[in-house]
């Protein structure tokens, strides 16, 4: 049956069909060739169940915010505050660029708004202060992962969702990581820039220092809104995202005065094309992982393939993490998340393994996944907006995969660097 899904899969997709046809038709073919006494509606059942928890909602409200403030002013506002206290270090430019592209993660949840965003402004300068090209590019990919860690985070939400862990706290446990990964960036930034002994911006004054405070003091708000408040057991993640787009609105709209309201159908629009991707694509994988539950892959897998054993909890997650890592250099990060977080699950379970650790872990390898050659789709999104060839924009990629993998080590090595600020705000 495995194989017959395989091929299914793979034909498909070589003939150019999008992913959730060649997920639908390989559960199909399962059902009808191999499970036939069972009734094809269970499979529809288990994709209208694969979109019905609430905390799904959350999904599209993040998007809409990011979208909002992609438009606005958010994205300038925050790279003027980071520019104005480190861009006269060297490297100051290159270390902005990730800094700020956390804090867009921070504000916004999506990596491709944050490419977007930051790269439009940001390139141009680092090209003229004499960074390569291939080098700029691979930063502003990479650093622009951290939105995965960083909350909200859309890929926790989902795993959230797939695997029963709270999304509340993945979303602080991403926290530590998020720094972790920028901390690493900035200091090679630093090291390329002293090598390549390309000179600092000049120093910002204090003057100009208090102005970009002002000035980025309502987007800040932003994290403290979606971190304080679920911290502070104000209110749920999916509330945070509802409060997030009403703050967004109000700040862009009747604050900034960037958008009028006749912009906000326009981009309602494209929040709800995006939407309608992402939860059919959520759909297609539940069916797809509930066949292969049904047909017990998963243990047959894990048992008689991989053979891990739960006895050795770090053995498991270096499966996880090389597992999450490989399907996200192929396959967009949701049907990753999908398809391989039931079959890892009782594995994980049965290693008592933290589920917010695992979480954590999987959300990082995501983000990896999503700046790797060949088919990270950060890559193709950069592609997109900067209108730079495919060789080109990841020629540069190499060294920061050797620090996101040292950031992987140091995760699975010491669990604290994300458990420390979940047991600090929920234990």
């Amino acid at each position: 049956m495995v194989t017959a899904m395989l091929i299914v899969m793979i034909v498909l997709l070589l003939l150019g069909f999008p992913l959730k046809v060649p997920l639908l038709a390989a559960a199909v073919v399962a059902f009808v060739f191999f499970i036939p006494a069972m009734d094809l509606q269970i499979l529809v059942q288990q994709m209208i169940g694969g979109v019905k928890p609430a905390a799904l909602i959350a999904v599209p409200l993040f998007i809409f915010a990011a979208d909002i403030m992609t438009r606005g002013m958010t994205a300038n506002r925050l790279l003027d505050l980071v520019m104005s206290f480190i861009g006269h270090v060297r490297g100051g430019l290159p270390i902005t660029t990730a800094a700020s592209c956390t804090l867009f993660g921070a504000v916004s949840g999506s990596t491709q708004a944050t490419v977007v965003a930051m790269g439009g402004p940001l390139r141009p300068r680092l090209l003229k202060a004499g960074y390569s090209d291939s080098f700029t590019t691979a930063l502003i990919i990479n650093a622009s992962d951290i939105a995965l860690l960083i909350p909200p985070s859309i890929g926790m939400i989902v795993y959230g969702v797939v695997s029963g862990t709270s999304v509340g706290e993945l979303f602080i446990a991403g926290i530590g990581p998020g720094l972790l990964i920028l901390f690493l960036f900035s200091a090679y930034c630093y090291v390329y820039a002293r090598r390549r002994n390309i000179p600092a911006e000049p120093r910002a004054s204090w003057s100009q220092r208090r102005t970009a405070v002002r000035r980025a003091a309502l987007p800040l708000g932003f994290p403290v809104i979606v971190v304080g408040g679920i911290y502070a057991g104000l209110f749920s993640p999916t509330e945070a995202a509802a409060i997030s787009v009403l703050y967004a609105l109000v700040l862009e709209v009747l604050v900034f005065r960037v958008l009028s309201w006749r912009e906000i159908p326009e981009l309602a629009v494209s929040t709800g094309m995006i939407t309608a991707v992402v939860f059919i694509l959520v759909a297609t994988g539940a069916a797809f992982s509930w066949t292969l539950s049904y047909a017990q892959v998963p243990s047959m897998l894990i048992n008689d393939v991989l053979q891990l054993d739960p006895s050795q909890p770090t053995q498991v997650l270096i499966a996880v993490a090389v597992a999450f890592f490989i399907g996200c250099m192929f396959v967009d990060p949701i049907v990753v998340i999908l398809i391989l977080t039931p079959i890892f699950a009782p594995i994980i379970n049965a290693a008592g393994i933290d589920p917010v650790l695992a979480g954590t872990l999987v959300t990082l390898q995501v983000a990896i996944g999503s700046a790797t050659p060949p088919f990270g789709c950060d890559i193709f999104t950069a592609i997109a907006v900067f209108k730079r060839p495919y060789l080109e924009v990841i020629r540069g990629t190499p060294p920061f995969f050797l620090l996101l993998f040292i950031a992987t080590v140091l995760l699975i090595l010491f669990p604290q660097i994300a458990l420390f600020l979940r047991d600090l705000a929920f234990r």
